[in-house]
C-alpha cells in the first residue's frame, strides 16, 4: 500500500480576513530525499502572526503564493538523511510547512537537543522564548526599577517577556485583549498590572498603570496601541519592535502610530526592530539561562497545544483573533 504525504495547501491568498476557505487538505505522494537532503516527519507545527505576514509579501522571507504548501517552522525528526551530520532519530527545527513529511535541505534546518516535554522546544527554548529573551535583554536593555510594557502579553513571545523583566527586578504591565487575560497575566504570571486594550480608554488605563512612564516597551502589535506607548515613554526609554500583528489580518490601518519624529527626537529615544537570527551568535547561553529559570519555577510555561494537522488553518485565524493563552501549536504525530 503507497504511504500517502498529507498537506495543508494555501488555496487562495487573502485580500482581508483569514478565513477557512483560503486553505485546502490535500494527499500527494511521499517525498523523497537528495544528496545533501532530509527526509522528515513532522512533529509539531509552530503557529505564528508571521505566518500571516508571509501571505501580504516579502518579510524576512520570500512571499507565499497560492498553490503552495503553507508556509511555517516545525519540529520535525529525521527518517531519512542524505547529509552529513544528520541520522534517523535526529530532532531539527525548520520550515517544514504545513504537512506530515517534508524534504528539507539540511543546510537550511537546524538540530535541537530532545527536552521534555517536547513542545518546549517550539516555546520556552524555541523561537517564543529566544525572541523574547534577546529582545528585551539586548534590544530593551532593562535595568531593575524600570518600567516594561509589553503588548499581546498573553501571547507566545509576551508570556515570557513579563517573566523574564520580572527575574530583572521591573514593573511589569501587559497589554492584552479581554479581562480574563489580564487577570490570568496578573494572577498565573506575577505581572503588576494589566491593560485590556479592548475596554477603551487606553490612553488614560496606561497612565494607571503606569504613572511614572514607560522606560521600556517591547511591542509585538504595532498600530494604535503602539502610538499610545510612545505617549508614555520616559526619557532615554527603549522600543523594542518584534512585530506588528494588529495590521498583518485584514485591511490597512488608517493611518500609523502620530507623533513618531517629535517624540524620538525630545524624549532622545530608542527604536530598534529585531529577528531572532541577529543574535543566533548567543544561542546557547540564552537556551543556558532560560532552562535554569524554568527548572527554578521563576518562569513558567504556557502552551496552547492543539491536535492534528487539520486542525492548523482554524489554530492560526484564531490565534490572530487572539484566542491562545502563551505559545500556540499543532502537535501532528
Amino acid at each position: 500500500m503507497t504511504v500517502m504525504n498529507h498537506q495543508i495547501q494555501l488555496a487562495s491568498l487573502p485580500s482581508e480576513k483569514l478565513a477557512p476557505s483560503h486553505f485546502r487538505l490535500a494527499q500527494v505522494p511521499m517525498p523523497t530525499a537528495g544528496e545533501g537532503e532530509l527526509l522528515v516527519k513532522i512533529r509539531i507545527i509552530s503557529l505564528d502572526a508571521a505566518n500571516r505576514a508571509w501571505m501580504q509579501g516579502a518579510t524576512y522571507r520570500s512571499a507565499l503564493e497560492a498553490g503552495q504548501v503553507m508556509a511555517g517552522g516545525a519540529l520535525a525528526e529525521v527518517v531519512e538523511s542524505r547529509a552529513p551530520g544528520f541520522a534517523a532519530g535526529d530532532l531539527i527545527f525548520g520550515d517544514t510547512g504545513w504537512q506530515s513529511f517534508a524534504v528539507v535541505k539540511a543546510s537550511a534546518v537546524q538540530k535541537v537537543q530532545a527536552r521534555e516535554p517536547l513542545s518546549h522546544l517550539l516555546s520556552i527554548y524555541g523561537v517564543a522564548g529566544l525572541t523574547a529573551y534577546f529582545g528585551l535583554l539586548n534590544v530593551g536593555e532593562p535595568k531593575a526599577g524600570d518600567t516594561v510594557v509589553v503588548s499581546a502579553a498573553a501571547g507566545s513571545v509576551g508570556v515570557f517577556v513579563g517573566q523574564i523583566a520580572k527575574i530583572k527586578g521591573c514593573r511589569v504591565v501587559g497589554i492584552a485583549g479581554g479581562a480574563r487575560k489580564c487577570q490570568w497575566l496578573k494572577d498565573e504570571l506575577g505581572f503588576d498590572a494589566a491593560v485590556d486594550y479592548k475596554a477603551g480608554g487606553l490612553a488614560a488605563s496606561l497612565k494607571e498603570a503606569a504613572p511614572k512612564g514607560i522606560d521600556v516597551y517591547f511591542d509585538n502589535v504595532g498600530g494604535d496601541i503602539l502610538e499610545a506607548c510612545l505617549f508614555r515613554m520616559n526619557q532615554g526609554g527603549r522600543i523594542a519592535c518584534c512585530g506588528a500583528v494588529s495590521q498583518y489580518d485584514g485591511a490597512p490601518p488608517r493611518h500609523g502610530p502620530r507623533g513618531i519624529p517629535g517624540l524620538i527626537v525630545t524624549k532622545r529615544l530608542r527604536m530598534q526592530g529585531f529577528i531572532l537570527y541577529d543574535f543566533a551568535a548567543q544561542r546557547d547561553r540564552a537556551l543556558n539561562e532560560l532552562e535554569g529559570w524554568v527548572k527554578s519555577g521563576q518562569i513558567k510555561v504556557p502552551e496552547d497545544v492543539l491536535e492534528g494537522l487539520e486542525a492548523a488553518p482554524g489554530g492560526l485565524i484564531g490565534l490572530l483573533a487572539g484566542e491562545n493563552f502563551g505559545k500556540r501549536m499543532v502537535r501532528v504525530s
